[in-house]
């Protein structure tokens, strides 16, 4: 019998090189498999499964992990509002987590000898997928042709046609990736340090104009309802959210960050839903969080998106910070109002029982209730005294 091999299958050029070559050449029973994070429709998912088919594949499987995908990974990157470099809200790196260990769960199903991917060498998703089956499915090889052979696009589609596939493999003019958590794009103007996607580029065009004002309701963190209309998954709130948000052209920017394999990578993206999300999530927890719980939020939330960027997301401390982020979010609950307007959006307030914001405690800069002007004073004598006491010593010691 022959040996199984999964692949890692999203029916483009490489992937479809993959598909052909593993079974011809090296003559493996290839299962292809597709994770969908949010990226695709009913009718993309049926048309990359035809394509599959077409190639030879013994066995293709649809993984659906947007909710999984929420669960596992998302709504802990809004806990901490997570944006890389002050910046991006790791709409890629977090999926490919994602995708990466459904696939080698299913590689463990399916008693699988190989798992393969068609990553190249140059990027930071090679990490990612390799490191992850290593740890999942550490006994099963890893095969990666595209990255092994230093294949060109050219010998490629030259060695597709050798085998009398004919697919249509024009390369587009611009790269994308499609996720529930955002889209990535990739073109000539992002490869190097100046340079701006053009209107055409983004994936969702502009035709929104005016203002509108929408209403986020969160309940322990998570994005519930919007306008309103409560969900049953906060997964479907932040799909509605987008379709609301996106065409606007909120949400779009170029990031440019610290790669896994040491190079800086500049790359555009648009996320409208996630963006909106994460600043009115961090907008509650400033009414409804001390002082300390968002310092100490911020601190452990950078370096969660940063081990989850570089694909370290089984890392057992990964759990340790998602159970201090989850305890964070007990009173960051209530409704949190935004104003849309063409590219950009403004916080206009929350209304929550768990605002700190309290008149009945004083109204900063006007009237205080819990203190009188005599105990500020002996606090601010006691809160500076130990640098008082370094001044004077020092100015006598000189």
């Amino acid at each position: 019998m022959k040996k199984k091999v999964v692949l890692a299958f999203s029916g483009g050029l490489d992937t479809s090189y993959c598909a052909i070559y593993l079974s011809k050449d090296l003559d493996l029973e290839v299962h292809s498999v597709i994770v969908d994070t949010g990226g695709f429709s009913k009718e993309e998912l049926e048309h990359i499964e035809k394509r599959a088919y077409a190639l030879g594949v013994a066995s293709h499987h649809a993984v659906d992990a947007v909710d999984g995908y929420y669960n596992s990974s998302i709504r802990y990157l809004i806990y901490g509002n997570v944006l890389k470099n002050n910046t991006y809200p790791l709409s890629v790196s977090a999926e490919r987590v994602t995708q990466a260990t459904a696939i080698a769960e299913y590689a463990k199903e399916i008693g699988a000898d190989y798992v393969a991917h068609g990553s190249t060498g140059a990027g930071n998703d090679q990490v990612r997928f390799d490191m992850i089956f290593n740890i999942l499915c550490p006994e099963v090889k890893i095969i990666t042709p595209i990255r092994d052979l230093k294949l060109s696009r050219e010998a490629e589609i030259d060695y597709l046609k050798s085998h009398g596939v004919e697919f249509n493999f024009e390369k587009a003019q611009y790269s994308i990736n499609k996720g529930i958590w955002g889209t990535s794009v990739g073109g000539k103007e992002t490869l190097n340090s100046k340079g701006i996607l053009p209107e055409e580029a983004w994936p969702t065009q502009v035709t929104k104009t005016g203002t509108e004002e929408l209403v986020l309701e969160f309940d322990k963190g998570e994005l519930i309802a919007v306008n309103g209309e409560k969900f049953s998954h906060p997964a479907k709130a932040i799909k509605s959210l987008q379709e609301i948000v996106a065409p606007y052209g909120i949400g779009r920017d170029i990031h440019v960050g610290d790669t896994i394999i040491g190079i800086k990578g500049r790359v555009g993206f648009e996320a409208a839903a996630p963006m909106v999300i994460i600043k009115a999530h961090h907008t509650l927890e400033k009414h409804t969080l001390t002082k300390w719980q968002l310092s100490w939020k911020d601190q452990l939330a950078m370096f969660y998106g940063n081990w989850m960027h570089e694909g370290q997301f089984h890392d057992p401390v990964m759990r340790n910070m998602e159970a201090f982020l989850t305890d964070t979010q007990k009173t960051v609950s209530g409704k949190v109002f935004v104003q849309l307007m063409p590219y950009r959006f403004q916080i206009i307030g929350i209304e929550s029982e768990h605002d700190l914001m309290s008149s009945k405690f004083g109204s900063y800069g006007e009237m205080n209730e819990g203190y009188t002007g005599e105990d500020v004073k002996g606090f601010s004598k006691i809160f500076g005294n130990q640098v008082k006491i370094y001044h004077k010593v020092n100015q006598d010691a000189n």
